[in-house]
C-alpha cells in the first residue's frame, strides 16, 4: 500500500554526502511508489534533481505542518543532524520538526543518525525526550548507539547507507583524487605541507582536486591547486566543483588515490577500490579510518609514514570488509509497510 512520507534532513545545501543519503531514500522508497515529500533549504534545486516530487522551504512551517498531517510517515535524517557542535539553533530545528511528527501521531523514523556531540543539557534533555517518543531508530556508529543504551532508547546500530550505493570499480588511471573543506584548524601550514607531500610522491601523476559543497569547500580546493602549481609547474591538476552525486562517483572512480577530508567520499573511495587516505577533522573520519585500516593524516600533526602507508594498502582485505558491510532494511521496511 502506497505511504505519504514527509522527508528532513540537511537537504539542498548541495552537500554531497546529504544528498547522496537522499538518493538512496528516495529510490528505497519509490518502489513501492509511495507519495513523497522533501523538506528542503533550496527547493528549486532538489525539484531539478526530483521532478515528480513534492518539495518544501526549510522554514516554511506552514506548508510543513499541513504535509507532516496529511502523511502517514516522517522520516529524519541520515546524517548528523542530532548536533549541537554546528549550532543549538540547527538541533533545535530538526528535533522541532521530529516533534511535529510526534504530536500529529505519525510513525516517525530517525534514519541511520549519527546522534551528538551534544553539549548543552538543554539539548541533551530535548533529544532524549524526543527520540524516546520514535517510532524505530536507527544510527550509523557504535558510539551513537552506545549513548542511545545510556539514555534508555532502543536503536539499531546500521552502516552508513551510502555503503548500499552499487559502485563497479574501473581500471584506474594514474590519478590523485584530492577531496579538501573547511573547518575549523584549517591553515595555509597544513596546506602547504600537503602540496609539498603530494607533489614528492605523486609527481608522475595527474591531480584532480574535489570540491563537493562550493560553499564551503571551493576556496581550499583553489587555494590547495595554486600550491600545487607553484610547487611543480609541470603536474597536471583540475579542480571539480558544482558536480552532481553521480558525476563526483563517476570521476572519482578512475582515481588510483584519494586523499579526503569528508567521511562520504571517504566512503565512495572504499567502494570504488581506490587506495585512500584520510585527513582527521572529525571523529567520524577517524573512526571509519580505524575501522577499514586506512592512513590517516592530523591537520596540526607531522604525516609521519602515511603517505608510504596508503601506497601499500592491501585492497583485497579492505575491499573484504567493504563486502562485508551491507545496510539492513529490515526494521525501516517493518514501520514502512506498517508491520509493527
Amino acid at each position: 500500500m502506497k505511504k505519504r512520507i514527509v522527508l528532513s534532513g540537511y537537504f539542498g545545501f548541495r552537500n554531497f554526502g546529504d544528498e547522496a543519503i537522499l538518493s538512496v531514500l528516495v529510490n528505497k522508497l519509490q518502489q513501492n511508489r509511495n507519495r513523497l515529500t522533501i523538506i528542503t533549504s533550496d527547493p528549486e534545486y532538489t525539484k531539478s534533481l526530483y521532478s515528480h516530487i513534492r518539495v518544501i522551504k526549510t522554514f516554511d512551517f506552514h506548508n510543513i505542518l499541513a504535509a507532516v498531517y496529511k502523511s502517514d510517515i516522517l522520516i529524519s535524517g541520515g546524517g548528523s543532524l542530532l548536533q549541537d557542535v554546528t549550532s543549538l539553533k540547527s538541533l533545535i530545528y530538526y528535533l522541532m520538526i521530529i516533534f511535529i511528527g510526534i504530536f500529529l501521531r505519525k510513525k516517525v523514523i530517525i534514519f541511520a543518525q549519527g546522534i551528538g556531540p551534544i553539549k548543552s543539557q538543554f539539548g541533551q534533555f530535548l533529544t532524549k525526550s524526543i527520540l524516546k517518543k520514535c517510532s524505530y531508530v536507527s544510527v550509523r556508529d557504535k558510539k551513537s548507539h552506545e549513548l542511545l543504551k545510556e539514555w534508555g532508547i532502543k536503536s539499531e546500530l546500521l552502516c552508513d547507507p551510502i555503503f548500499s550505493v552499487n559502485i563497479s570499480p574501473k581500471e584506474k588511471t594514474k590519478t590523485v583524487a584530492v577531496q579538501l573543506r573547511d573547518c575549523k584548524g584549517m591553515n595555509m601550514d597544513f596546506l602547504d605541507r600537503l602540496a609539498d607531500a603530494v607533489c614528492r610522491n605523486f609527481r608522475d601523476y595527474n591531480i584532480d582536486i574535489y570540491s563537493f559543497q562550493d560553499s564551503i569547500d571551493l576556496e581550499i580546493c583553489k587555494t590547495f591547486e595554486n600550491k600545487i602549481k607553484i610547487l611543480n609547474p609541470e603536474i597536471k591538476t583540475k579542480l571539480y566543483n558544482d558536480l552532481t552525486n553521480m558525476q563526483i562517483i563517476e570521476n572519482l572512480n578512475n582515481a588510483q588515490y584519494l586523499i579526503s577530508m569528508r567521511f562520504h567520499a571517504i566512503i565512495i573511495g572504499l567502494l570504488s577500490g581506490i587506495k585512500t587516505l584520510g585527513i582527521n577533522y572529525d571523529i567520524k573520519v577517524e573512526k571509519l579510518a580505524k575501522e577499514f585500516g586506512l592512513p590517516l593524516i592530523d591537520i596540526k600533526n607531522d604525516f609521519g609514514n602515511a603517505f608510504e602507508h596508503i601506497k601499500s594498502q592491501n585492497l583485497k582485505e579492505i575491499n573484504e570488509k567493504v563486502t562485508n558491510k551491507n545496510f539492513d532494511w529490515s526494521g525501516f521496511d517493518k514501520i514502512i509497510k506498517g508491520n509493527d
